[in-house]
């Protein structure tokens, strides 16, 4: 008899432990190398027995070319199979390099186990975030890292730019955390090298700059990350400064309308219609303006709580006692990953690899609204259906809007539910 009650408390016991490794947020550091060592092994498994897509690695190669091989550094004549040059100049840095570890970017199998190992990296730095979040249950971040093919594909079947520049957003954002904000501010600068969509955050690390640094201290920061655009971009600046500026940062693209994920509800006529960019980035702006009060006291906030701690520090070790203030994080992570959400909820077009833009933000942003965990889990369940909708249809992108307007909808009640903010 004692021994079955023996065994029943030790198998509660193992099971409140289970539960608490898949649903206590405070335990996200625990299942960290668990999903990473399983991630690398599943990755291995995909390059191994997935074929290989080419869509734009090819043109990549291309493009970098020009300026490694061919001496080029006017963006206007730097070319490949899908059209001019149109990133900025850190892209190019990174690629060339690239270039040569793939042997002239022929050796494909080489560059997927590169992005394989930035694939992981950009898992750790998620992992990282949460920790300090400590709002995220890991089970969903787990179900997040297995079920997605498309994030998979997009780093190591596709070979994409965006999950660099991603990776160092997310790394520029854990320097924000740890309170480097110089190292910060040129890693969010590098990022934007990458890819210009790195910029959907900005609003807010101008407000984060504000309210931490003040007006000088605003403009020291975004000085260094003007610094690092110039310098990177000198080459192709006294080359041709005009071709250079209009090729990496052109805002007028207009994308194909046979890529777009979310509007494929509209006629083409709309959708390359300039009336409707604008049109999109009006809402965009006002959207932005209708949180920027809440943003504004969430980051106050914030800025005084590490401000405390860096007061309490030395008085605490001294006295040998240790306070956790990491949650705090949330002050500053659903500003920044919200000003990102509503720029990807109003874009002119989606294309498949722009998942990466915000995927791993989804659990952040839903787990930041009041909704149940079996509502949010299908709304993620549902978005992840509309990105592996191939081609794109109505219906498909009609409810990727529909679920994106259910998660704005929810962090705006957040800020009334469970926010700093009251409703009067």
């Amino acid at each position: 008899m004692w021994k079955k009650c023996v065994k029943t408390v030790k198998t509660r016991g193992l099971i409140e432990n289970i539960k608490s490794y898949l649903f206590d947020p405070s335990y996200t550091s625990s299942i960290k190398w668990i999903v990473i060592a399983i991630e690398l092994v599943l990755n291995l498994y995909i390059i191994q027995t997935v074929k290989y897509t080419e869509i734009d690695w090819k043109a990549y190669m291309q493009e970098v070319e020009g300026v490694v091989v061919n001496g080029t550094f006017d963006y206007g004549k730097l070319r490949g199979d899908t059209g001019p040059l149109v990133y900025p100049a850190g892209f190019v840095y990174v690629f060339s390099v690239l270039y040569y570890l793939t042997v002239f970017g022929k050796n494909i199998r080489v560059g997927q186990y590169i992005f394989m190992l930035l694939y992981l990296i950009n898992i750790y730095l998620v992992f990282k975030i949460h920790e300090r979040s400590q709002k995220v249950p890991p089970f969903v971040m787990l179900l997040q890292c297995f079920s997605s093919y498309r994030i998979h594909s997009i780093y190591v079947l596709r070979l994409f730019n965006d999950p660099i520049a991603v990776i160092l957003l997310y790394l520029s954002v854990y320097m924000f955390l740890k309170n480097k904000w110089v190292i910060g501010s040129i890693v969010y600068s590098l990022a934007v090298s990458i890819k210009m969509n790195i910029l959907l955050y900005s609003p807010v690390l101008l407000i984060s700059y504000l309210t931490k640094f003040g007006v000088l201290g605003t403009i020291k920061h975004i000085t260094y990350c003007a610094l690092v655009q110039l310098l990177l971009g000198l080459p192709f600046l006294i080359n041709n400064p005009i071709n250079y500026i209009h090729g990496a940062f052109d805002l007028s693209r207009v994308f194909m309308y046979k890529w777009s994920v979310n509007w494929k509800f509209i006629p083409p006529n709309i959708f390359v219609s300039g009336y409707f960019h604008i049109l999109l980035l009006a809402i965009h702006l006002t959207v932005l303006l209708c949180f920027t009060k809440t943003w504004t006291k969430y980051l106050k906030s914030y800025a005084k709580m590490k401000q405390i701690e860096h007061e309490l520090q030395p008085q605490l070790k001294k006295k040998n006692i240790n306070i956790n203030m990491d949650i705090s994080a949330n002050l500053f992570l659903l500003p920044m990953f919200s000003a990102n959400f509503i720029g990807i909820m109003f874009s002119r077009s989606l294309h498949y690899q722009f998942y990466v833009w915000y995927y791993h933000t989804l659990p952040f942003l839903l787990w930041s609204t009041p909704y149940g965990n079996k509502f949010r889990l299908i709304v993620l369940g549902l978005i992840e259906i509309c990105w592996n909708t191939f081609p794109a249809t109505a219906f498909s992108s009609a409810l990727l809007h529909v679920c994106h307007c259910i998660i704005l909808y929810g962090i705006h009640r957040y800020r009334y539910t469970y926010g700093s903010i009251k409703k009067k």
